[in-house]
């Protein structure tokens, strides 16, 4: 068992890749999929508007990397601060 300062960075540095990820998740689904809907869709891809991509297709797309990232960095930490499952 590891001591409780070093519990407390573990659980610090976990909820910092909770807040990068919180943020990407919010920039994807709600910055380029509503705010930013008007300026993307000036750029076409495959026929399709950007805009209209991002709020179909984009989101899920970028749900899926965050969800693999998010598994990646947390048995990265876990090694780290020896609490992964051997």
């Amino acid at each position: 068992m590891t001591p409780k300062k070093d519990m407390q960075a573990y659980w610090r540095k976990n909820l910092r890749y909770l807040l990068i990820l919180l943020v990407s998740w919010f920039v994807v689904s709600y910055g380029f999929g509503i705010l930013l809907v008007e300026p993307l869709n000036q750029i076409k891809i495959g026929g399709f508007k950007l805009g209209f991509w991002f709020a179909q297709q984009g989101s899920i797309y970028a749900f899926v990397v965050i969800i693999f990232l998010y598994v990646r960095w947390m048995n990265l930490l876990d090694k780290e601060f020896d609490v992964d499952e051997k």
